[in-house]
């Protein structure tokens, strides 16, 4: 099939990039001209682990092209999927359409023939409707298109894979001839058994928001349980690997540590509230406030938790940071929980030094005032604190007798819960992370409680049931 991909950032970019991988001619369209020379060229304009091969690959092949110009997309093909920002306004939680809206605007009036518009970006619902009045108003006479909706559920880091081998495809229709367009480019992936859910656009829009406001609620709760076990002496890692083993719960985005960032999680709860406001539902995800609320809190927590270990003073103290983006194998530092407590740091007077394997350029143009390094030990040289701020496989695999030798005082604050404790204590650390005790003792040999209740003073609810009693029945 020949179709186009209608901006060319984290999302666009990669699915250019795969859809012509499987095989259809591919047009990539952006307004920014140093992006399109870079992937005309087969430059990725971004890290993304495995993006640059494919996209040299099929750039060879002559499968993936990419211009500026509007006109020529709407020449090449009859399919057109949309793929620019939402970000989150600047006067309100809501999400900003104004992209979405001007390719509308702007493709509508070049089309000579029915088209189909695909949009992929995370919308409030209800945008897809929007969008089919907007672009009737616009199109030729005698020319007809549809809008459909068609959430993406990438992973930045792995989103190629996630393009290529999803694990579910969600498509919003009004007609079956929209429906059998869809079913013929995501064929490779249909014959391959992943599931296929076709359903209105609104139906559709929702599952992306609602994926990622239950992502969020979950990395959340174990957050604040975090908190909890901070004020206990609790163990919030072995608190969500037991949760864990609940087949109701899972594992997964159950790790406590700095919380969520980048560009989808939190402009996406934001925007889901407003809509809800919009539509009169407010008060159904109201929860998402307190969701956000704990989110934030996680970074003030760190900072709090290096203000302790460095014996209550910052300033002038020689901070050591790991991690600049908001998740590893991403040069994305939107939103970003480690960019974020570098900046409060920096502001109480803090000596910053910034490690990240690839997000420094990034980092620089978003926060002046950190020196930034591009190598670890050089940036941890003379540290009285190294905060792990992102989890990098890098930073787990540091030999904590080595970085001692370069550090002024061998304290390490753990945000992401990832590092080896044993193995850091062991190398003579001060180790700390969010939701542990300040010593976790091997396991087996906990301080456990054994405590014996004399007859004499336990209280009534000790007591055996009485006879006809319901509790003294057979025992659970």
């Amino acid at each position: 099939m020949r179709l186009t991909v209608i901006g060319t950032g984290y999302l666009g970019a990669v699915h250019a990039a795969c859809m012509a991988d499987i095989g259809h001619d591919v047009l990539g369209v952006d307004t920014d001209t140093r992006k399109i020379e870079a992937l005309a060229a087969g430059r990725a304009p971004f890290f993304e682990p495995g993006l640059p091969e494919i996209l040299a690959r099929n750039i060879r092949n002559g499968r993936l092209r990419f211009t500026t110009s509007l006109a020529e997309a709407a020449d090449f093909a009859d399919l057109h999927f949309v793929c620019v920002g939402t970000p989150q306004r600047a006067d309100s939680l809501a999400a900003d359409l104004c992209h979405v809206e001007a390719v509308v605007d702007g493709l509508a009036p070049l089309l000579t023939r029915d088209s189909l518009v695909v949009g992929k970006s995370t919308v409030p619902v209800g945008t897809a409707r929007a969008l089919s009045r907007r672009m009737a108003a616009r199109l030729r006479p005698g020319v007809d298109s549809e809008v459909a909706w068609n959430p993406e559920f990438l992973r930045e880091g792995f989103a190629v894979q996630d393009t290529l081998t999803p694990d579910r495809l969600v498509v919003g229709v009004t007609s079956p001839e929209a429906d059998r367009m869809l079913r013929d480019v995501y064929a490779p992936m249909l014959r391959a058994g992943v599931p296929y859910v076709s359903t209105d656009p609104a139906t559709a829009e929702l599952v992306k928001v609602a994926a990622n406001s239950f992502l969020a609620t979950k990395i959340s709760f174990i957050n604040a349980m975090a908190e909890v076990c901070d004020a206990s002496g609790a163990d919030v890692v072995t608190l969500a690997d037991a949760l864990g083993h609940d087949t109701r719960i899972g594992r997964r985005f159950l790790s406590a540590g700095l919380g969520f960032g980048g560009g989808c999680l939190p402009k996406d709860i934001r925007a889901f509230l407003a809509r809800a406001e919009e539509l009169q539902v407010g008060e159904a995800v109201s929860f998402l406030h307190e969701i956000d609320r704990i989110n934030q809190r996680q970074r003030r927590r760190t900072v709090d938790l290096a203000f302790q270990l460095l014996g209550g003073t910052l300033a002038g103290r020689r901070i050591a940071v790991l991690g600049a983006t908001f998740k590893p194998d991403s040069d994305d530092v939107r939103d970003s929980p480690a960019l974020a407590v570098t900046e409060q740091l920096v502001d109480l007077g803090a000596d910053l030094r910034v490690h990240d394997p690839e997000g420094l350029d990034n980092a620089r143009v978003a926060l002046t005032g950190p020196v930034y390094c591009a190598d670890v030990m050089e940036a941890c040289k003379d540290a009285d604190l190294v905060l792990h701020l992102t989890e990098w496989s890098q930073y787990r695999a540091l030999d904590p007798v080595a970085l001692s030798e370069v550090v002024r005082a061998p304290r390490m604050l753990d945000a992401r819960n990832v590092l080896d404790q044993a193995a850091w204590r062991g190398a003579g650390w001060q180790l700390r992370a969010l939701g542990r005790p300040a010593h976790v003792p091997p396991p087996g040999q906990g301080d456990a409680l054994r405590v014996t209740i004399p007859q004499s003073v336990a209280p009534a609810a000790c007591a055996a049931p009485a006879p006809g009693d319901p509790l003294s029945g057979a025992p659970k």
